[in-house]
């Protein structure tokens, strides 16, 4: 359905969401996004001197690229599928913006040596925010498009009373949507993530040992088997209705045809929950 992505190239989802792009916005200039994903590689890399390389192993930056291709998709799908309101060019562009950024905040300052970015995952939305804000106004953009992008990378955070967002406009808060309904979808359909869930473990177990505050959120889980073992119930639980509720049901754009075709997405997390169910299964 989907042509074929490897997440771990970032030449080949910034040729993909490109693609993606000029097929909605015939004409319009591509820049933007391929210095994004340029700088945002850069970052992760060690390249930016106010930061470290990325230390953290399940949130790098292919957790990002993955989002990143998912929400391309979805706006693809949506735009069309011709519903509304619609995401306009400016929209779209601040919407990869933010989902390239949206966990910068595992980054490390200079002189950081204690654990790894982990530690972070608290504050990890707030801190993504901050550097968004940085980064974007070393590069110009105006005040509300700056707060575009925070409000969007707010959306992802566990729990988050989206109420408590203050969105500047009706088409802002369904990218934003898009976005966290993007996050979710594209490291879970990954074909390794449950290979990684004992890293996703590694680092809810740092997370707990630095913020005390997560007790209950995190620190229940005493090994990455029982993390493995609550996967199911973390997404039919959590993930499946907060999509189809909080974040108004935008998957369905997902699905090829629309409406009503199978969804990859879902199709691939489906595959890991069973495989998931058959690691669990007795001998």
């Amino acid at each position: 359905m989907f042509p074929s992505v490897n997440t771990n190239d970032v030449g080949e989802v910034q040729r993909e969401v490109v693609r993606l792009f000029q097929e909605m916005f015939p004409g319009e200039d591509p820049h933007l996004i391929e210095c994004a994903f340029e700088h945002l590689a850069t970052c992760f890399s060690g390249g930016n001197p106010k930061y470290q390389r990325i230390d953290v192993h399940y949130h790098d930056l292919e957790h990002t690229l993955q989002g990143t291709l998912c929400l391309a998709r979805l706006l693809h799908g949506r735009h069309r599928a011709g519903a509304q309101p619609p995401v306009d060019l400016a929209l779209f562009r601040l919407g990869i913006l933010a989902v390239l950024l949206h966990d910068t905040g595992y980054l490390k300052r200079p002189g950081d040596h204690e654990g790894t970015g982990a530690k972070y995952t608290a504050v990890h939305v707030t801190r993504s925010a901050e550097f968004a804000a940085e980064c974007l106004g070393m590069k110009n953009f105006t005040g509300p498009e700056i707060r575009a992008v925070q409000n969007m990378i707010r959306c992802t955070g566990v729990g988050v009373d989206l109420n408590s967002i203050c969105f500047q406009s009706q088409a802002e808060r369904l990218v934003g949507y898009a976005l966290a309904t993007a996050d979710l979808l594209g490291q879970m359909a990954a074909e390794d993530y449950v290979d990684k869930l004992p890293v996703l473990y590694d680092e809810f177990r740092e997370a707990a040992a630095y913020s005390p505050e997560l007790h209950g959120d995190f620190t229940h889980f005493t090994n990455a088997d029982e993390l493995r073992r609550n996967t199911p119930r973390f997404w039919s639980h959590y993930v499946r209705p907060r999509l189809e509720h909080e974040f108004g049901g935008l998957y369905h754009f997902l699905e090829d045809p629309y409406p009503g075709g199978p969804n990859w997405y879902l199709e691939r997390i489906e595959a890991n929950l069973a495989r998931i169910e058959k690691l669990l299964a007795p001998a």
